[in-house]
């Protein structure tokens, strides 16, 4: 059985609680879910939803680098949002990430998200093959 290897990079914000920021088992890539933080502040970056899941996936992309895989290997993504209505908007930066063979994709309204953010996305992705 696959051993369990914890991913961290300063590249993307640190962990704001008991958790990792990714963990790869195998072939298999788990990341946290990513809010809007930028890496070298560690705060909630100014703008809007556009502007918060653009540095999301950036976050994501940072991660993933780290673990030996890239946006383009993602298989899975859960995108959580504080307004339904602001899915459209999300959904166009979110798209311009994956512009060929996107990702499976589930997206949920929540009452709240860490530190005020108003989108947060996880994904699951494999290795880069070699």
């Amino acid at each position: 059985m696959p051993r369990k290897q914890i991913v961290s990079t300063e590249n993307a914000p640190a962990a704001i609680g008991p958790y990792s920021q990714a963990v790869r088992v195998g072939e298999l890539i788990y990341t946290a879910g990513q809010i809007a933080l930028v890496p070298e502040t560690g705060k909630l970056i100014e703008g809007d939803i556009e502007t918060q899941t653009r540095q999301v996936m950036e976050n994501l992309a940072a991660v993933l680098q780290a673990a030996g895989s890239s946006l383009t290997q993602v298989v899975k993504t859960t995108i959580f949002v504080t307004d339904i209505n602001d899915f459209a908007r999300v959904n166009q930066v979110y798209g311009s990430f994956f512009q060929d063979n996107p990702p499976a994709r589930s997206t949920v309204q929540v009452a709240a998200l860490p530190l005020g953010a108003n989108v947060e996305i996880e994904v699951v992705a494999t290795l880069v093959e070699a």
